[in-house]
């Protein structure tokens, strides 16, 4: 389709005619059927729940169609609806529209669609087996065509991907509000997700999926390779690097996918075992990892010549990554650094699968026979960890990735409690390593997308961000000394490493100083017309943005780990202070009713306006989280919080009086 023809496609929304059906394409990796959860009643309130965005004398055509895609796939998807245009990020200047902070978000959207970056196309899954930005494509047509009549004036209010329409605000008002899987706290199991997502009334839109921030694997590669050369830090015996030194993990999807590419960053071998071969062979064939074997004998000799010539190589493993651990270890394969990051927030549909199954068989079961289904990955995660406990046993360090693993390992009965039954054996990423190196001190993973999609654009975004870092770094005080010299380096390397999947973007770790002044040197260069619009946005997985007891907020110990405060006053607070769009979600990383999570996007457009939006929401979204992590009684944060006050006579936290320890002897 030419441009003209995309653009009136977009405007006209949900067509009046009916577009004819399209065949089912088997050649796109595809969402596994979920299982029949619905009663016959629901059935039936889920049918006219579809049936609602479509004039009446379309229902009896589209009824026996959506019933039967209800009945094939567990879900109403309308793939009759889907697009016949390539969803991928365009220059904000081709989005029909009066408002280009409405194109913007246009451009996002499909970036996360962008075949190369969603995980599950066709079914508006960007990652993480059920990470959607909409429940099926009549959203996705109704919300384009808001956005394309959008003024400054209107913001477009999203529930858990409907458009629940456009409503009067002003200029300095988000222009959207999103929420995904909002459910009252009963109601927020892994079965009521099941339940109301096929009811078609809510959504899991994990984190950067149904707020359209995710800028593919990219994001995840910098956190995982900060992780890792921090995990390498902490086992090296004399200063020494990660050269030689193994680390297993498993998952190439949308978020996984980004370790083996982390692992070559920082300098080790990677072995990531994945049992979808369509999902390999993308990582493979985008060249983010190196080899691909599914023999285990073969995988053992390779890594130990990888091992003895200190080679940097990322191998995937087509298979199970627990036959993996258990090879290793009769074969004596020391394994140096260990995680996961399946998708186990979602161990019941897809997102961790059974060992001693193919993917056919395991996605059969899942369908046809949940019961069992959960009981064979019960029994996996039993392996799973008493084989990471012969690796432990023998000097491998093990981290949980915030990926739910501990946890979902705990409820089937695996040996990965501490000897007080309360905490478990390892800690989580968060608490031996971001927390107290990272997010304490306010660092966490800001990030821009360049509005024009062009690559001389984030050549030079990725100049002025290292000139502003250099340039900060040399007042910088040592306790982030290192997290300076860290960004530094990732970012001068960012455009040899090629991370770039769908838009132009880039991602690195900055305090709430470093972004505001990456941001401002940003708009005055849109400003000078040496770029274009630059998007600003981050990771939900922040400072600031998440309240997640297994993950983001692990490191907290005044008990206040389970509430989310932070994650509400922190959407609540860049709503009013000047973000283009809000977000705040139930679930994303870890599972429904686990975690509460927000997030923001913003357009600088070389504006004063911008420039005065940009300083107030940026200064408030990092130190809100600082100001939390401070009052646990987090040293970090508490020295953070500290300076940040003396950087801004209006900003007054209050600090913790520490308590005497000997008072309780």
């Amino acid at each position: 389709m030419v441009l003209e023809d995309i653009q009136k496609d977009i405007q006209e929304g949900i067509p009046s005619v009916l577009p004819p059906a399209q065949p089912y394409d088997s050649s796109v990796n595809h969402a596994p059927k979920r299982k029949h959860i619905l009663s016959e009643v629901e059935e039936k309130l889920a049918l006219k729940n579809a049936l609602r965005y479509f004039p009446s004398e379309q229902h009896a055509e589209l009824l026996p169609e959506f019933k039967a895609e209800l009945k094939t796939y567990g879900r109403i998807y309308m793939y009759r609806f889907r697009p016949n245009y390539k969803l991928h990020a365009r220059d904000i200047k081709e989005y029909p529209g009066k408002c280009d902070q409405a194109k913007a978000i246009m451009l996002m959207i499909h970036n996360n669609l962008d075949y190369a970056v969603a995980q599950h196309p066709h079914e508006l899954i960007t990652y993480g087996g059920n990470g959607a930005v909409f429940q099926n494509w009549a959203q996705y047509r109704l919300t384009m065509k808001y956005l394309s009549e959008m003024t400054d004036m209107q913001t477009l209010a999203m529930y858990s991907g409907h458009p629940m329409g456009l409503f009067p605000s002003h200029k300095d008002a988000p222009r959207v509000v999103v929420t995904n899987g909002m459910m009252i706290p009963n109601y927020s199991k892994p079965d009521d997700w099941e339940k109301f997502n096929a009811l078609g009334v809510t959504q899991y839109g994990q984190m950067t999926a149904g707020s359209f921030m995710y800028i593919g694997p990219q994001g995840i590669v910098h956190g995982t390779t900060i992780t890792v050369l921090n995990a390498g830090r902490k086992i090296a015996v004399d200063g020494e690097d990660l050269a030689g030194k193994l680390f297993v993990t498993s998952g190439l999807g949308g978020m996984s996918g980004a370790q083996p590419k982390a692992g070559n960053i920082a300098g080790c071998i990677t072995v990531c075992g994945e049992i979808n071969e369509k999902a390999t062979t993308t990582r493979h064939s985008q060249g983010w990892v190196d080899e691909v074997i599914s023999d285990l004998d073969e995988l053992v000799t390779r890594v130990k010549v990888a091992k003895a010539n200190k080679e940097v190589v990322s191998i995937a493993y087509q298979g199970n990554i627990v036959d993996v651990w258990e090879k290793f270890d009769e074969a004596n394969v020391k394994i140096d650094l260990g995680s996961d990051q399946t998708s186990l927030h979602n161990p019941w549909a897809g997102g961790y699968y059974p060992v001693g199954f193919s993917l056919e068989e395991s996605n059969k079961m899942m369908a046809e026979d949940p019961a069992q289904f959960k009981i064979e990955i019960q029994k996996t995660l039993v392996r799973h960890a008493d084989a990471v406990n012969k690796h432990t046993a023998k000097g491998t360090y093990f981290f949980d990735y915030g990926n739910a693993f501990l946890l979902e390992a705990s409820r089937a009965g695996a040996d990965i409690m501490a000897e007080n039954g309360i905490d478990f054996k390892y800690s989580s990423y968060v608490q031996d390593i971001m927390g107290p190196m990272c997010f304490d001190y306010g660092f966490g993973p800001f990030r821009w997308v360049c509005a024009s999609n062009d690559p001389a654009d984030l050549l030079k975004t990725d100049e002025i961000a290292c000139q502003v870092l250099e340039e900060l770094q040399k007042d910088s005080p040592v306790e982030i000394q290192q997290q300076m010299a860290d960004n530094i380096q990732w970012i001068k390397g960012a455009q040899e490493n090629k991370l770039v999947v769908g838009s132009q973007a880039r991602i690195l770790y900055a305090d709430a100083l470093g972004r505001m002044k990456i941001a401002e040197a940003f708009n005055k260069a849109v400003e000078r017309g040496e770029i274009g619009p630059i998007v600003l946005g981050r990771d939900h997985h922040d400072v600031s943005g998440t309240d997640s007891p297994y993950r983001e907020t692990s490191n907290i110990y005044d008990g206040s780990q389970f509430t989310a405060d932070m994650a509400i006053q922190n959407v609540i607070g860049d709503s009013f202070r000047g973000a283009t769009w809000v977000s705040i979600h139930n679930g994303g990383g870890v599972g429904w009713g686990e975690v509460i999570n927000g997030g923001f996007g913003m357009l600088l457009d070389g504006t004063a306006d911008a420039d005065r939006r940009l300083k107030m929401m940026l200064h408030w979204d990092v130190n809100n989280g600082i100001a939390r992590r401070n009052w646990a009684r987090n040293e970090g944060a508490t020295f953070a919080i500290k300076r940040a006050m003396e950087m801004e006579p209006l900003l007054k936290v209050t600090v913790p009086n520490l308590v005497d320890e000997k008072l309780f002897n």
